[in-house]
C-alpha cells in the first residue's frame, strides 16, 4: 500500500524528522487561505501515487496566495500517468544548499533490507543510478541489528551524506520497522544554508499483510487508487499498473514476474503485472483483457500461460470466449505451454482472429509483443 506524499510527510514528522510546514486541500479557494497561513509563498504539489509529477506540471511554485489559488486550480483534476489529481499539498519553500537521496528497500532476492544512499539526490536520481552506479551506495542491513548510529554512519559515509544525516537514517529505519513498511524513501533530503536537514519529499510503501496491526489508520492511508487497479480489484484480479506499452497477462506470480523481465530484455517496457491465477476461465480472461486494454498506453498484449491444474485447451477456450465479449483493438500474442498445449494452440488457430498470433516460447512471444508495441 503506497502512501501519498503528505501521508509520508506526516509519518516522518511523527518520528522526529524535520519536514516543511504543509497542508492539504481539494479546493483551490482553500489553497489561497492555506498559502496565507504558510507565509504567502508556497510550493503546490499534486498528490498522486506515481512519480514524474514535476515533469508533468504537477509541482509548481506560487509567489503569493492569489497565485496559489490559481496554481491549485490548474493542478486539481490533472491527469498524471493515468492518476487524476484530487488533492494538492501546499508546503512552505525551503532554501537548499545541497540535495541527497536515501531509502530503505526490501531486497527480496537476498531476503533482507538494503540501504541506498547518494550525495546526488533530486529528480534525476534514476539517471544517476543508471549512468554512474558508483555514485549510489548500496549497504545491506542485518535485520537483527537494524540501523544503529554506527550503521547510520556507515551508510552516510558510503553515500557521501553529511554526518548530521545519521540521526535521520536511524529515524527512517524506525519508520520502516514500526510501521511495517517495505519501502521508505526521501528524495531529496536537503541541507539548508543553516545546516539543517529536511525531508523535502518522501515515499512510503506499507506491507498490506500487516494492515491488521495498524487499524488506527482506518481508511485514511489508502485513499483512491489507480482507476485501473481499482477496476481490477473489483473483479478479483491481481493487477499492478506500470509505465510501459506491453500488456502482460499470465497465470502465477512467478511466471508473470519472469515475463516482465523478458519483455524488458527485448527492448520494451511492461505496462502492467496481471496474474489471473490457476483458473483462467473465459470470464477471468475477459476481465483481464478488459482491464489491460483499458490502458491507453498499451500497444500490444502478451498472454503467457503454463498449463498445469488448468489445461492449456481450457485456457484457449477461455481466450476465444473472451474475444466474443471484449473488442480486441491491439495485437495479442499468446504463448501456451504445458498440459494440453498442442490442443490449446489448435483451438486458437481454428478461431483465426486477425489480431491474435501465437509463439511457442516465452522469449519468442516477448520479442514479438515488444516488436508490435514499439512499431505501433
Amino acid at each position: 500500500m503506497d502512501l501519498y506524499e503528505h501521508q509520508a510527510r506526516d509519518l516522518f514528522e511523527q518520528y522526529g524528522i524535520v519536514v516543511p510546514a504543509a497542508e492539504v486541500t481539494d479546493s483551490s479557494r482553500r489553497a489561497r487561505e492555506i498559502a496565507r497561513r504558510l507565509g504567502g509563498r508556497v510550493v503546490v504539489k499534486a498528490q498522486v501515487k506515481t512519480g514524474g509529477r514535476g515533469k508533468a506540471g504537477g509541482v509548481k511554485l506560487a509567489a503569493d496566495p492569489a497565485a496559489a489559488e490559481l496554481t491549485a486550480r490548474q493542478i486539481l483534476g490533472m491527469d498524471i500517468k493515468g492518476h487524476t489529481v484530487g488533492t494538492v499539498m501546499l508546503a512552505r519553500p525551503v532554501d537548499i544548499d545541497g540535495e541527497f537521496y536515501v531509502s530503505y528497500v526490501l531486497d527480496r532476492a537476498a531476503g533482507r533490507f538494503l540501504a541506498i544512499a547518494s550525495a546526488e539526490g533530486g529528480t534525476e536520481i534514476e539517471e544517476v543510478a543508471a549512468t554512474r552506479p558508483e555514485a549510489v551506495a548500496r549497504v545491506p542491513i542485518d535485520q537483527a541489528e537494524g540501523v544503529t548510529s554506527a550503521k547510520g554512519a556507515e551508510i552516510a559515509a558510503a553515500g557521501g551524506l553529511p554526518p548530521r544525516s545519521v540521526d535521520v537514517l536511524v529515524r527512517l529505519w524506525q519508520v520502516l520497522v514500526r510501521e511495517d513498511a517495505l519501502l521508505v524513501e526521501v528524495n531529496p533530503l536537503v541541507r539548508t544554508p543553516q545546516g539543517q536537514l529536511v525531508a523535502l519529499d518522501g515515499k512510503v510503501t506499507l506491507d498490506d499483510n500487516a494492515a491488521f496491526r495498524h487499524a488506527h489508520r482506518g481508511g485514511d492511508s489508502t485513499g483512491p487508487t489507480d482507476p485501473l487497479e481499482a477496476a481490477a480489484a473489483a473483479k478479483g484480479l491481481h493487477y499492478v499498473r506500470l509505465d510501459g506499452e506491453v500488456g502482460v497477462i499470465g497465470n502465477g506470480a512467478g511466471l508473470v514476474m519472469s515475463t516482465l523481465d523478458v519483455v524488458a530484455g527485448c527492448g520494451a517496457r511492461p505496462a502492467n503485472f496481471l496474474d489471473i491465477g490457476g483458473g483462467a476461465s473465459a470470464r477471468i480472461m475477459a476481465d483481464g483483457l478488459s482491464v489491460v486494454l483499458s490502458d491507453p498506453a498499451v500497444k500490444s498484449v502478451l498472454v503467457n500461460v503454463f498449463g498445469g491444474i488448468t489445461a492449456c485447451d481450457t485456457v484457449a477456450e477461455g481466450i476465444v470466449r473472451a474475444l466474443d465479449t471484449v473488442r480486441l483493438t491491439r495485437p495479442l500474442v499468446v504463448r501456451l505451454d504445458g498440459n494440453n498445449a498442442a490442443r490449446g494452440r489448435a483451438i486458437l488457430d481454428a478461431h483465426r482472429h486477425p489480431l491474435v498470433e501465437q509463439a511457442t516460447t516465452m522469449d519468442g512471444a516477448a520479442r514479438r509483443a515488444a516488436h508490435l508495441a514499439t512499431a505501433a
